[in-house]
């Protein structure tokens, strides 16, 4: 993967950008004095080097899995010295667009007097030193924001809501659910900090606990260290599960398709250890004081291309039509749009997580944003359609990006009323 005509190009842009990004420094730095520019210029060139020489030997270190986290930490770093850098260049682009507009502007109206382009470029239309630092501004920033992240990834917030529905049995109202999604037991690293997690959803007393896939990042070993905590997790009502696009194994390389039937056999084998009843592409009743509700589960399912498509709704609302009350695990959020609205009309409530709030966001009263708003329209929080309702749980765990900036990772407590 690493040796495609992609990845080069990738990396020539990193050069690139480093060489444009330079220029703004150089320009930055004129007045200080000659000691100063070389020890900034010599620190640049050194920290810009060592990123790019990381990330060509990043892929080929073979690290166990106590160094994992290190190895997403540094490339978390490398990605976000990238990202810093474009940023600021777009300011320092802007400028130099300023700057030729200006100086062609100038070229034309000298142009009736006779005044040659050589003389009109020797004038000199200088890089405005408001817009050089608003970029290194911008980009430090970024870089500084994604630092800061890497100690959040395990500040598990409880998000309470309660959802009305006229149409709820009785002997339900008052339920209390907590949903769990997007655990990625590969990524953690910290061991005690993710017991402390289940213990706050055990502090809740759940009457249920619906989990909606991503166990795991890709096979089912790496739940090994963390079956003992959570095994934990228990209710009155039961635990039920889901599986997520992450749980298949379709982002490694199996020597054989038996291999990953396997893996996946092995990942069911570890939702029953735990206690929990996987859902594929099945429901199952619950019932309370002779009045019921189905809980409705299927393997993942996406509108987006990129994601498989191995659920089957059709199968698991099968015999589920006279139930009065239906909720639904579905991975992907995608689906209830694409599915769910359309042809679903009795499923009341849709749980879903798979977006992570992309780990990167602001979640202030009056503003909710976050960059993967412009893939998922609905990627965090609840969301309505006349009297059916989509809960979208920000994950529990981290892939990629070992932090979580705006969007902590979260544990949701649902109350039915």
């Amino acid at each position: 993967m690493r040796s495609t005509p992609f990845w080069w190009i990738f990396l020539g842009f990193m050069v690139l950008l480093d060489l444009y990004f330079f220029q703004a420094l150089k320009v930055l730095t004129h007045s200080a004095s000659p000691r100063t520019r070389i020890i900034v210029h010599s620190g640049y060139w050194v920290l810009s080097v060592a990123a790019i020489l990381m990330l060509i030997l990043l892929p080929y270190l073979q690290m166990d899995k106590a160094a994992k986290l290190a190895k997403s930490t540094i490339f978390s770093m490398i990605a976000g010295l990238f990202f810093a850098k474009l940023i600021a260049s777009l300011f320092f682009l802007v400028d130099d667009v300023r700057r030729v507009v200006q100086w062609t502007g100038t070229r034309l109206m000298s142009a009736p007097r006779e005044v040659g382009a050589a003389a009109i470029a020797g004038e000199g239309i200088t890089r405005s030193a408001f817009l050089s630092w608003a970029g290194m501004l911008a980009g430090s920033g970024l870089f500084g924001t994604l630092i800061y992240g890497f100690g959040n990834k395990h500040r598990y917030q409880v998000n309470k809501i309660t959802l009305r529905y006229p149409n709820l049995p009785e002997a339900f109202r008052g339920l209390k659910i907590v949903q769990l999604s997007d655990i990625h037991s590969g990524s953690f690293s910290d061991k005690e900090a993710v017991r402390k997690g289940v213990q706050k959803i055990l502090n809740e007393n759940p009457d249920l606990i619906l989990f909606t896939g991503d166990l795991v990042n890709n096979v089912a070993t790496e739940m090994e260290d963390y079956m003992d905590v959570f095994n934990q997790l228990k209710a009155p009502m039961g635990v039920y599960s889901t599986l997520g696009n992450h749980d298949y194994g379709d982002y490694v390389q199996w020597d054989s398709p038996q291999e990953k039937a396997a893996n996946l056999d092995s990942l069911k084998k570890v939702h029953a250890d735990l206690g929990w009843r996987l859902l594929m592409n099945e429901h199952v009743v619950l019932e309370k004081e002779g009045q019921q509700i189905a809980l409705l589960g299927i393997e993942n399912w996406s509108a987006k291309g990129r994601f498989p498509k191995y659920g089957d709704m059709e199968k698991a609302h099968a015999g589920a039509a006279a139930i009065p009350f239906k909720i639904l695990l579905s991975h992907d959020p995608s689906h209830w749009k694409a599915e769910v609205l359309e042809k679903y009309k009795d499923v009341d409530l849709m749980l879903a997580g798979h977006t992570h709030g992309m780990q990167f966001g602001v979640e202030i009263p009056g503003l909710k944003w976050s960059p993967v708003q412009y893939m998922y329209n609905e990627w965090a929080g609840l969301y309505e359609k006349e009297n059916q309702k989509l809960y979208v749980n920000r994950g529990f765990g981290f892939i990629g990006y070992p932090g979580r900036v705006g969007i902590l990772p979260e544990i949701t407590l649902i109350e039915l009323a």
